[in-house]
């Protein structure tokens, strides 16, 4: 699976968020979260659902699954006049990306280790210190097999 390689600029986005780790994984708790109070931005760019990670700058290269990190769960807005009260802003910086289309169950983490495994090795790029994240578009259906979404990893030339 090769990606598509595009460069973003900052993106505005609003949200809710979450420390977490991998042994301790609340992604859950934090949808059901935000998803009841979603209405309640205004602004919002269009439909889709941003799952935004942010991991240290070593997250990678000393991993362990009990290494905290903060997950996001939010929409991008043209800008940040009324943010709802118990959410956040997120400006998204600008930079290089590699887009990986997915379909499949987003449990099943056979797509990163192919792509932390696999491609990102054999490429000309380096994972880059930006946030990672996935946009959840009108073909993601959770815990469906039939699921569609991007997965949007932080890259830069070696």
């Amino acid at each position: 699976m090769q990606p598509k390689i595009t460069t973003i600029s900052e993106k505005k986005l609003i949200g809710t968020s979450l420390t977490m780790s991998f042994a301790n994984y609340q992604v859950g708790q934090l949808w059901q979260n935000f998803m009841p109070r979603r209405k309640e931005i205004n602004h919002a760019l269009n439909q889709d659902l941003i799952s935004m990670t942010l991991y240290s700058p070593k997250h990678f290269s000393n991993f362990s699954p009990s290494k905290e990190f903060e997950k996001w769960a939010g929409v991008e807005v043209s800008d940040f006049d009324q943010v709802p009260v118990g959410m956040q802003s997120f400006l998204l910086p600008a930079g290089q990306y590699a887009v990986f289309h997915y379909q499949g169950l987003h449990s099943d983490n056979i797509i990163y280790q192919h792509i932390f495994g696999t491609w990102l090795p054999a490429s000309e790029y380096a994972l880059d210190d930006r946030p990672h994240f996935e946009v959840l578009g009108e073909k993601y259906k959770n815990n469906d097999p039939d699921s569609e979404e991007e997965i949007w990893i932080p890259v830069r030339a070696k």
